[in-house]
């Protein structure tokens, strides 16, 4: 529903640091009468409502305590100074808050049954440059130092504070790296008449920047996430001057708001192969990463397209036979339950394309899959190799049925259902209000199944893998030539006793990361099964040369 009403301008934000934030921060408006009120009256802020869906409600009720699955994205890069100035930074900032609401809305919950989104508005350009501000931090950590804050630290999101942006230049990255000049042209020519070149001979000095981007999940999915990340160095380091960038925020915000604008059954999925878990009290988030070359990734596609499969379908089976051989424990005649999100976004016809202030792409649009491999391996090792690639095959398989199939939209419906439920019912942290589907289910009739009796069985699953594939087709490169990003890491806060493989391609290398809970697993368990584990690391001889998996 939506509720217009009357709010004040947000007071001027204080910077938190740095001679480069200005006191009063002012977008030229060509007609100042629009925003003075004369002609339209008192600047209003519009409220705008809705109520959560099942989905967003299964990721919001479990991260209230602690921030489970916050996502973060860090993206290293090198750029001069003059593109990397708070007020710079914070202009693009509103512009993409401007674009996409759902960064700047705040959550309202009365109850377990009733939780929802509020966003109001930016009054003003000015407005929306404020409450950007108070939203962005300028840091001198490190990367690890910038991700463990993130995962292990206290939450730095919250139910008023969806969307979060740090930008840390390192006390190592004083070395600066000198760049030869630009190629001339009209739009260089105007960067140039607004700054002063900061070297020798006309070049500029790069310097080392991170850059980390905290939302929470239910706002958004990992594809989001990269997006923005192409949007943001697009518009912070594409060529425009601070003025252009300036005049682009105050058009957002005139286009968005000058004017407002107006039963499928999961019982066939048998798992119960289990890391061996131990409690703890404290949960602590480490992260592994394996970088391949170039080269090396090269020779993995290859590889994989020899045999029909994808990177992601291989890496399922490559989850599975470096189970088989740890041989920890469980029943080995139960397989091997493995579960991926389902991107949704392909599924979004074109045609039905939003106009603004709708045509944001930060909505949650995920859906889940399951692969089922067996967890045993044969006593000849001469039939490794074939039995890795026959694995992949079936992950390829039943990854395409599960995108594939006609009912792929009911099933997202219902999943997301009973995930909302156990959320409710089974969160982490006990919500000072009660139940409401306790006392609007006293008085129904007990549910019964249509389905037949099967014995029980465990449907627990093995590992969660993140399958984001190539990034390359997101981050356009090209279209911020003041920027060189080189490295990219992401994930999301964790639960106690969680576990996920990410995997994707980024500049051309392949990057496969393992982020767990180090206090929720027995022994040394999960350093024999890393990707680091070695030498050589059974994911490396997996990927680059399948039939030395018999070696060893």
């Amino acid at each position: 529903m939506i509720d217009i009403s009357s709010l004040p301008t947000l007071p001027q934000a204080a910077a938190d640091s740095g001679e480069d934030v200005p006191v009063h921060f002012r977008l030229d408006d060509a007609s100042p009468e629009a925003e003075t009120g004369s002609a339209i009256g008192p600047l209003h802020r519009y409220r705008y409502e809705r109520k959560m869906g099942d989905s967003e409600l299964a990721y919001y009720l479990p991260s209230r305590q602690t921030g489970v699955n916050d996502m973060y994205l860090h993206l290293g890069f090198r750029a001069p100074e003059r593109i990397v100035r708070r007020s710079r930074v914070c202009t693009v900032w509103a512009i993409l808050r401007v674009r996409h609401p759902m960064l700047c809305a705040r959550v309202e919950m009365n109850d377990l049954g009733d939780v929802g989104f509020i966003y109001d508005a930016p009054a003003s350009p000015e407005d929306a440059y404020r409450d950007a501000d108070v939203h962005l931090e300028c840091r001198t950590q490190s990367k690890e130092e910038l991700i463990d804050a993130h995962l292990n630290g206290s939450r730095t999101l919250s139910n008023s504070r969806l969307s979060y942006l740090i930008i840390s230049e390192p006390p190592s990255a004083q070395a600066q790296l000198p760049t030869p000049p630009r190629t001339p042209s009209p739009t260089n020519r105007i960067i140039e008449d607004s700054f002063t070149s900061g070297g020798e001979n006309g070049t500029e000095y790069r310097r080392e920047y991170k850059f980390l981007l905290c939302t929470t999940h239910f706002v958004g999915d990992g594809m989001a996430l990269h997006q923005f990340g192409d949007d943001f160095f697009a518009l912070l380091a594409g060529g425009r001057p601070d003025n252009e960038l300036e005049c682009v925020l105050r058009e957002e915000w005139h286009t968005r708001w000058r004017v407002p604008p107006g039963t499928l059954s999961q019982q066939r999925l048998v798992g119960g192969q289990t890391f061996p878990r131990q409690t703890h009290s404290e949960r602590h988030s480490i992260i592994t990463t394996v970088t391949f070359t170039t080269e090396r990734t090269q020779t993995i596609l290859r590889n994989c397209k020899a045999h029909g499969v994808s990177i992601s379908a291989a890496l399922f089976a490559i989850c599975n036979l470096a189970w088989a051989r740890m041989g920890v424990g469980g029943d080995k005649t139960a397989p091997t339950l493995m579960y991926s999100a389902l991107n949704l976004r392909p599924y979004f016809s074109p045609e039905c394309a939003r106009p603004a202030p709708w045509d944001s792409y930060w909505y949650l649009a995920l859906g889940y899959f399951h692969v089922v491999l067996p967890s045993f391996l044969s006593s000849d090792p001469a039939l490794l190799e074939r039995t890795f690639w026959l694995r992949a095959r079936q992950a390829k398989e039943q990854s395409i049925r599960a995108a594939r199939s006609p009912l792929a939209a009911s099933r997202t419906h219902e999943m997301a259902r009973e995930r909302a439920d156990r959320a409710r019912e089974q969160g982490v942290w006990v919500a000072s209000c009660s139940s409401t589907r306790h006392r609007s289910d006293a008085n129904s009739p007990p549910k019964t199944s249509v389905l037949p009796q099967r014995a029980k069985v465990s449907s627990a699953a093995f590992i969660d893998l993140s399958m984001l594939g190539n990034l390359d087709g997101i981050y356009k490169h090209a279209g911020f030539p003041d920027a060189e990003l080189h490295t990219l890491t992401t994930g999301s806060r964790q639960r106690h006793g969680a576990m996920l493989l990410l995997a994707y391609t980024f500049k051309d290398r392949l990057r496969i990361i393992l982020g767990y809970d180090s206090n929720g697993f027995e022994g040394d368990v999960v350093n024999r099964f890393s990707p680091q584990a070695g030498p050589p690391s059974i994911f490396q001889i997996g990927l680059l040369n399948v039939g030395k998996l018999s070696e060893g």
